[in-house]
């Protein structure tokens, strides 16, 4: 038969036994693993597979680009807690997802990424037994990335249905609490703390300890302090949220509870002169090689944490607008129950801020690994995620206007399948900051761009809402806050197409001046 004839829907052989395609086997493989999402770029060898897979019931989305396709599948790992699956040629193909791959691993989501090789003599096919473990590695311990690679000839070769071994499902990661007496010591180490703070991270998110955690800090009494992708695990409305007061909060704790946060450049490495000297630090983690990671801990619960927790501006009026201004509004529009991607310097500095979150897992940013271009993948993997599971939430991206550029051609994907994700691109015509016009067109006067034009500037005025309209969705370009609410009530009535309002600001606005500033300063 056709080499293809098995990846959709086998074949006979000879005797008159059904066959089945390598093709086949690695979609069957993978949907016993209960995977649900494929993202990729598809080309030889591996057409095949994503052709079994949306088969075998798997939803495939073709991406324009490997690396917006290993972010789209890594926000499936984080958002459902099973991997998604990135589909890849080798070579270029493959090293384009090395950095959502990366990005995975560091923010500690389950992925895997699936490439196709060149061929390999192989006779006989065995079970797949790489996809449970594959599906085991990603998801026991630390989640993180994982990668399987396909020989070329596996994805035609044909085999005798009844001779393939099927693996039972990998079951979710096993429960672990913490020693007793850890338990105890680090109550004790909370009943005498006079200024003790709970900071809450991701991996609280992830392991969905939301219920525990927030009966915790409403039975302590704790005030908490959520990293930005936990934020919604305890309400962002919640009396004892002091994320208004960071600096100030994080200065004078002399105890920290870390909830599956770590002590890196987010939370400033733990170390003076955002903390005191002599912080006593109780870090609560699935992981062991991360406990005393940069300071010391008076005590280690080493486990799940849900698990574990069972055992607590001013507004400016005057044009143009500002950051401050545009996410007033905006925070005053947007339904409650959103999943929020933000994505950019000050946009998503100064939104972490000023867009609260009420629920856990519907935050996705640039996380531990700072990352640029994630912010597109990030939507389309949540659109997906909503339109199977929750079809009435929506799913709101505010991008700065350079962030956007690293994946605007996922607009196209966007529109491609019809999803009604709504992008806010908040334009300062640069990086941090950038020129007006009026500046631009002098600027030029002095001689080449090259040369003349200062490394952080954009065009100015930049119509991004164009590139939507382009591909049949809704573009808005606005300038005031009149035009602003109207853009966003309009997007957010019609619940079926995607639109994208971009948002023009001062070129010159800025986050508030930061007393700690080393993650912002510059001689510019």
């Amino acid at each position: 038969p056709p080499a293809g004839t098995a990846a959709h829907g086998g074949g006979r052989l000879s005797g008159g036994m059904e066959e089945l395609s390598g093709a086949q086997l690695i979609a069957e493989a993978l949907r016993a693993q209960n995977v649900e999402y494929m993202f990729g770029v598809v080309g030889i060898p591996i057409t095949e597979v994503a052709v079994a897979a949306q088969a075998a019931g798997i939803k495939y989305i073709g991406m324009r680009n490997e690396q917006a396709a290993c972010y789209a599948a890594s926000a499936i790992g984080y958002l459902t807690g099973r991997p998604g699956v990135c589909l890849v040629v080798s070579g270029p193909g493959f090293l384009h997802t090395l950095g959502g791959m990366a990005n995975a691993t560091v923010n500690c989501w389950p992925l895997i990424v699936i490439g196709g090789s060149s061929d390999r003599n192989q006779e006989t096919m065995g079970a797949f037994q790489e996809f449970p473990q594959a599906v085991r590695t990603s998801i026991y311990g630390r989640p993180g990335s994982c990668y399987i690679d396909i020989p070329g000839d596996f994805v035609n070769l044909q085999v005798n249905k009844s001779s393939v071994k099927y693996v039972e499902c990998c079951p979710p990661p096993p429960i672990s609490t913490a020693e007793h007496s850890a338990v105890s010591e680090a109550a004790s180490i909370i009943a005498h703390a006079k200024q003790p703070l709970l900071i809450i991270g991701k991996g609280a998110s992830y392991s969905r300890a939301e219920n525990n955690i927030r009966k915790f800090v409403d039975l302590s009494g704790l005030p908490f302090l959520p990293t930005p992708m936990a934020k919604g695990v305890v309400p962002d409305n919640h009396p004892n949220c002091v994320a208004a007061a960071r600096s100030m909060a994080l200065l004078h704790a002399d105890v920290i509870i870390l909830l599956g946060a770590r002590l890196n450049w987010i939370l400033h490495f733990g170390l003076p002169p955002r903390f005191r000297q002599d912080v006593k630090v109780i870090q609560i983690d699935i992981c062991a090689e991360e406990m005393g990671n940069n300071v010391r801990p008076a005590a280690m619960l080493l486990g799940d944490i849900n698990a574990i927790t069972k055992q607590d501006l001013a507004l400016q009026k005057s044009l143009p607008m500002n950051y401050y201004t545009v996410f007033h509004h905006i925070r005053e529009l947007i339904p409650k129950d959103c999943i929020l991607v933000s994505e950019g310097a000050n946009t998503m500095d100064i939104g972490r801020t000023m867009l609260p979150n009420y629920h856990p897992r519907q935050r996705l940013d640039a996380g531990t690994f700072g990352t640029m271009g994630v912010g597109l993948g990030f939507a389309i993997a949540a659109a997906l995620v909503a339109k199977d599971r929750t079809p009435e939430k929506r799913v709101i991206c505010i991008e700065g206007d350079s962030a956007f550029g690293f994946s605007g051609m996922e607009v196209e994907t966007i529109c491609r399948y019809n999803l009604p994700i709504l992008i806010i691109v908040v334009n300062n015509n640069g990086i941090y900051t950038g020129l007006d016009a009026g500046s631009w067109k002098e600027m030029l006067q002095y001689g080449d761009p090259v040369t003349s034009v200062p490394p952080v500037s954009l065009l100015p005025n930049a119509r991004y809402e164009e590139i939507m309209s382009a591909f049949g969705g809704k573009g808005y370009f606005v300038n005031t806050p009149e035009e602003l609410q109207n853009a966003v009530k309009a997007s957010l009535a019609d619940k079926r197409a995607p639109s994208l309002i971009n948002v023009m600001i001062d070129p010159q606005s800025e986050r508030k001046k930061q007393e700690f500033p080393w993650l912002t300063r510059s001689n510019l």
